[in-house]
């Protein structure tokens, strides 16, 4: 214990001594410590207690329950799941249950007040736009906690609302003002500012009108315990009980386990993150202890020779990592706690759009975090440490440099465990095995560190050609590998990180992409008629009132058709086409789940490839015409937009998914009501007619749609009337210049109100591609890192090499020899790390996309896979990392070249 405290000593003193090598050591444990606590705070405040969901979901409630039908369920504890054994019967009536009775199956002495949610139409201070209705007694003690009111009072008549702070900017109002609906039948007074806790955005809160119950806030006399629960699950009630959630049964009866999948697959790319962000910690404070130690390279032979064995050197190298990982867990544990509090408000409305549940820290994580800077001070001092305790005393003592070259093994192992490393990275993430992915990509990292002597050897040969400066550098970088390879092993870190999350963030945004249904030209406008029989619109009155927001460059009119009527009344149908029998997937998607032979026939079938999830907005599913309206609605090439007219003039049709159409012909079937009263379809008609499938444009190109609403098919009017149908006008195309914001689209819906036919709006604006804030605020600070990483390398690298800028004012270099020098020392160390950063970051999101689509290959109907795209942040990386830090190092770094005396 001795050794260790004199040690200590010694390094604490070494600490003091070397204030700016210290600073630097601080910084590159201290950002990682402080991110880490920053998160573990801000999680933690804003993972809610059972008590905390509790308020936010039924105020002050004991129960909330929402009852949907008659026949009797299971549910979960927290009553997110349910599940029901019994079919509802379709022909039975909807069952409405109303308060009288629910208050019937509840203990006397009970009360409740009903809960409804919408959306309504309202007059923006811009145009029309949707807003979420949250109906609620606001004034109620029951519902406290579930909204509170900020400023003035609850709303308590039928036209009285009050607004959130989102939607008082959005609708232009104020309290003691007044809203309106989109069609101005209705006016609603402010009365008051409400927030609730569980929703920061756009809300508008009112009290229950007409439309039908979502909830039930239930006040018992007594708490609802799980026996109560289980009994309103045989009447078909889901019940949310306070009691039950807060004090849950130890073994309860009857209950429906919570799924367990999704939890397990994120601790398992948070458990290949956090172990990669440690091993990277790791290379980042590295080359801070590896240059202290070659700096201290004299101090330690003159123990060494007065008798100091290889033991107590390696104590005295582990002790400053010792010393300063405590020192970076305090000041990154301190700054991070005061990060996160300060940072809540602002991360409660820009990324969370909740309140948090209260101000409070993590004390486990903290400690955990604590311990992590530890034990990453203690592994990036331990090699070092060993390297410091195999030096050569006499050339340490003489002031001669050692070994300049890289030993054979060490990059023989390297490139074993570049490779091994991935093989067992691959097979990882082939198995869904977390462990196997981490540890495959830590030894391919680490091999790349053993490596990096040997590239930078390597590289150093090709300097003899370069100007004194570069050249120098590339020498320097050469003679000095025990302290470039950490630095160079720093940047790849933090570069490896940055690439691993723009990786997935491409990856995402692609897989986005792929699941959307284009319906119109980017940026094109559909105005869809509610009722034509109310009238319906010139193309130059749309035109007009289209013109006032958007940036039009043309109307076309668009018919569609009509069912026929049944028993006096309109019925319901629509118009698709049919499949080939010999193409159609022969497994039904809408009979339950497959058994598992079925499954692996239907994966393996090529007719079943249809993915199983896709949206969009598709205005217009079928078109009657001759075609002057598709090269507007779709966009295609002349030839096709050619072709299609001359299939639509010879009484066919046009369809836009190629296996429709089969030796020129297209079956188009009419579904409709079957007439059972169930609410079930069947064919009532269908016709064999000239096809042509589109090749191009906004519909072709997209593969099998999943439903047929999300298709589009023109037919020809002869089509229709063969098909026992007519035409009706259905609305208008609107084409544009450009896309238009949030206000435009507002404008244009008011617009649109003022016309006839009781119109709506509505605009293609492309795939929903925005990034989550928190996943581009990691990105962003991923860069940071890597950025910081570069100049704090830079600058040790930098100061290792004083001695050597010394001997060139001796000689007498030009002052602006060290600029350059230290110029091209960044270019060097960043440069080489960007591109191994840039490899293992493309390994390791490679292997989290692999583990992920191995998850989704079972699943049938099948899903999406994440594609692996390389984002442009690699590029952005290997060019703008390399070059900010030579710009900043050569703006930062003074010409004047050091004068003082060597000491060798």
């Amino acid at each position: 214990m001795s050794v260790w405290r004199t040690s200590l000593r010694i390094a604490i003193r070494e600490a003091r001594r070397a204030k700016g090598r210290t600073a630097m050591v601080l910084v590159l444990i201290t950002l990682p410590v402080l991110g880490l606590a920053f998160a573990a705070v801000t999680v933690d405040m804003f993972d809610l207690r059972p008590a905390e969901k509790v308020d936010r979901v039924m105020g002050t409630a004991d129960a909330r329950i929402q009852w949907y039908d008659r026949a009797p369920l299971r549910q979960s504890l927290d009553g997110q799941r349910w599940e029901s054994d019994q079919e509802p019967d379709p022909k039975a009536p909807p069952f409405v249950p109303n308060q009288r009775d629910l208050l019937a199956q509840l203990p006397p002495g009970s009360s409740v007040i009903p809960v409804t949610s919408s959306w309504l139409e309202m007059r923006t201070a811009t145009g029309i736009g949707s807003a979420e209705v949250l109906g609620v007694d606001a004034a109620s003690p029951i519902a406290q906690g579930l909204v509170t009111v900020l400023d003035g009072r609850a709303p308590s008549a039928a036209n009285e609302v009050a607004l959130s702070r989102r939607s008082m900017d959005r609708l232009g109002a104020k309290i003691g003002g007044t809203v309106q609906d989109a069609s101005r039948t209705e006016t609603f007074s402010v009365v008051g500012l409400v927030e609730t806790p569980a929703n920061l955005g756009e809300l508008i809160v009112r009290p229950p009108g007409t439309e039908p119950v979502s909830a039930w806030l239930v006040d018992t006399p007594e708490p609802m315990l799980w026996s109560d629960v289980r009994a309103l699950n045989a009447k078909g009630m889901v019940v949310e009980s306070r009691a039950v959630v807060l004090d849950p049964p130890t073994d309860p009866e009857g209950v429906l386990p919570p799924p367990g999948d999704g939890v397990a697959n994120s601790l398992k790319v948070a458990a290949v993150i956090g172990g990669l962000g440690l091993f990277e910690v790791v290379l980042l404070a590295g080359p801070a202890f590896a240059i202290g130690a070659r700096r201290r390279r004299r101090e330690l032979a003159l123990i060494s020779a007065n008798g100091g064995t290889p033991a107590h050197l390696r104590r005295i190298v582990l002790a400053d990592g010792i010393v300063l990982g405590v020192a970076g867990a305090v000041c990154g544990i301190v700054l991070g706690i005061a990060a996160a509090m300060i940072a809540r408000p602002l991360v409660e409305v820009y990324v969370a759009n909740a309140r948090a549940g209260g101000y409070r820290v993590y004390p486990v994580a903290l400690a955990l975090v604590a311990l992590l800077a530890l034990v990453t001070g203690v592994l990036a001092a331990l090699a070092p440490a060993v390297s410091a305790a195999r030096q050569d005393v006499v050339a340490a003592l003489t002031g001669r440099r050692g070994a300049l070259r890289s030993r054979r093994r060490w990059v023989v192992l390297g490139l074993l465990l570049i490779v091994g490393g991935g093989l067992i990275a691959v097979a990882g993430a082939m198995t869904s095995q977390a462990m196997g992915i981490l540890g495959g990509l830590v030894l391919a990292e680490l091999g790349l560190v053993l490596v990096t002597p040997a590239l930078v050897g390597l590289i150093a040969k090709a300097g003899r050609s370069l100007p004194l400066g570069p050249r120098i550098a590339l020498r320097d970088t050469a003679r000095n590998r025990a302290a470039a390879a950490p630095a160079i092993s720093a940047v790849m870190a933090a570069v490896a990180s940055c690439v691993a999350i723009g990786t997935f963030l491409a990856s995402d945004n692609d897989r986005q992409v792929d699941q959307y249904r284009t319906g119109l030209p980017l940026g094109y406008a559909a105005v869809q008629l509610g009722d034509p029989d109310k009238g319906v619109p010139t193309v130059e009155r749309v035109t007009a009132a289209a013109a006032t927001s958007l940036a039009v460059t043309g109307v076309r009119q668009v018919d569609g058709i009509g069912c026929p009527k049944v028993n006096g009344e309109q019925s319901w149908c629509y118009v698709s086409a049919a499949l080939p029998a010999e193409l159609a997937c022969p497994y039904n998607t809408n009979a339950g789940p497959l058994a598992p032979e079925q499954k692996r026939l239907a994966l393996a079938d090529p007719r079943c490839q249809t993915p199983a999830f896709q949206y969009g907005n598709m205005p217009f599913s079928t078109v009657v015409g001759t075609g002057d309206n598709l090269a507007a609605l779709s966009a295609p090439s002349q030839e096709d937009v050619r072709a299609a007219a001359t299939v639509l003039a010879a009484g066919g049709a046009v369809v836009s998914d190629p296996r429709l159409v089969k030796d020129g012909k297209v079956t188009i079937e009419v579904r409709g009501d079957s007439g059972a009263g169930d609410g079930t379809e069947k064919v009532l008609k269908t016709a064999s007619v000239p096809g042509y499938a589109l090749r191009t444009g906004v519909e072709a190109g997209q593969g099998p749609a999943s439903s047929s609403m999300m298709q589009r098919n023109y037919l020809s009017p002869a089509v229709v009337a063969a098909l026992g149908l007519e035409t009706r006008p259905e609305g208008f195309v609107i084409a544009t210049a450009k896309v238009p914001d949030q206000a435009a689209q507002d404008k244009l819906a008011a617009s649109v109100a003022e016309l006839p036919g009781r119109g709506y709006a509505s605009i293609e604006l492309g795939a929903p591609t925005g990034t989550p804030t928190e996943l581009l605020v990691l990105a962003a600070a991923a860069i940071i890192v890597a950025l910081g990483a570069t100049f704090v390398a830079t600058g040790l690298a930098a100061a290792d090499g004083r001695r050597d800028l010394s001997t060139l004012a001796a000689i007498g270099a030009a002052p602006s020899v060290r600029r350059v020098l230290t110029l091209s020392q960044a270019g060097v160390i960043a440069g080489l790390g960007s591109l191994l950063g840039t490899a293992a970051g493309l390994g390791t999101g490679w292997a989290i996309l692999a583990s992920y689509n191995r998850q989704y290959a079972g699943n049938w109907p099948r899903e999406i896979p994440y594609s692996f795209a390389v984002p442009g942040l690699v590029l952005l990386l290997l060019v703008s990392i390399p070059v900010i830090a030579m710009l900043g190092t050569g703006l930062l770094t003074r010409a004047r070249l050091p004068i003082e005396r060597r000491a060798d």
